[in-house]
């Protein structure tokens, strides 16, 4: 582990002289740039500041910052880092950029490219005030925290199952059980004909009917099964030729010859179409009638 720790500081700290020196060779060359363009003798020590200070405040931006933002730190990033190495090419160019005895405000002996490249140099600093604000603004307002929490909560519900979703279930029916009236009781009556006392026939006592609860019918559909395994299946007969052609003859003994058709051998036996065909083609021959 603390092995580790030292290559990781080593390798830091080998990054960051690399970059010192190239930072100078290019410090070089930007100041001579800016004198060029106008500059006074603080201004051009600062300019190199504006431009290669710019790429690395990009440089860290882009490691902190996530998604859009950090891809306008990229942009940022890669045009600092082309406006650096533009300067420094035409200061390699120019050999009297170096005695500062080039004409004031003239880079380059074509006018198109002595304007592009003035209005390059001139434009740098004030490129470096707004897009370094901006991204001192994106990094103070990044809540890289909040990001990735809303991200995982965006995995847990699409990586969730339709089993853990509730599911409402219906409450249980309870059984009702009505009692039916009980008949009212009959005495004796009395026959206006024959005067005689006459006993009413007593009903049956009625029993309570209970009422049963009946499961309610689900509207959900049902899924489908699929296809029955091979080994679920009831294994198929396999006739042999000969059996064939044995209940061919059983079933078509009474049929006329002009009936005696492939199609109907086909129902009759139950086989398939080519098998039909020979069949009739066969019995067609022990009949000595003649193939179509």
């Amino acid at each position: 582990m603390n092995l580790h720790r030292k290559g990781r500081a080593a390798l830091v700290l080998a990054l960051v002289v690399v970059v010192s020196m190239a930072f100078r060779v290019s410090w070089n060359a930007l100041r001579d740039i800016a004198g060029a363009i106008g500059a006074d003798t603080t201004a051009a020590t600062l300019y190199p500041f504006v431009v290669d200070g710019l790429m690395a405040l990009a440089l860290i931006a882009t490691l902190v910052l996530a998604g859009r933002d950090r891809t306008f730190a990229l942009r940022v990033l890669a045009a600092y880092t082309i406006a650096s190495l533009v300067l420094n090419y035409v200061h390699g160019l120019v050999p009297r950029l170096h005695g500062h005895a080039v004409d004031w405000g003239r880079l380059a002996d074509w006018d198109p490219a002595n304007w592009a490249l003035v209005l390059l140099a001139t434009s740098l600093p004030v490129g470096s005030i707004y897009f370094g604000s901006d991204l001192v603004a994106k990094v103070l307002h990044h809540r890289p925290t909040l990001i990735e929490n809303a991200e995982e909560s965006t995995n847990t519900g699409r990586n969730r199952s339709s089993s853990d979703l509730p599911v409402s279930t219906p409450e249980p029916i309870t059984p009702k059980v009505t009692a039916l009236p009980l008949p009212a009781a009959v005495g004796f009556l009395k026959s206006t004909a024959l005067d005689k006392p006459v006993r009413a026939i007593e009903q049956p006592t009625a029993t309570p009917v209970e009422r049963r609860s009946v499961a309610a019918e689900s509207t959900r559909p049902r899924r489908a099964t699929g296809r029955v395994p091979a080994v679920a299946r009831t294994p198929r007969l396999k006739r042999t030729p000969d059996e064939l052609l044995d209940e061919a003859r059983k079933a078509t003994a009474d049929w006329a010859d002009d009936k005696l058709t492939a199609e109907g051998i086909r129902r009759e036996v139950r086989t398939s179409p080519a098998n039909a065909r020979t069949l009739r083609d066969t019995l067609r021959a022990e009949r000595g009638v003649q193939v179509a």
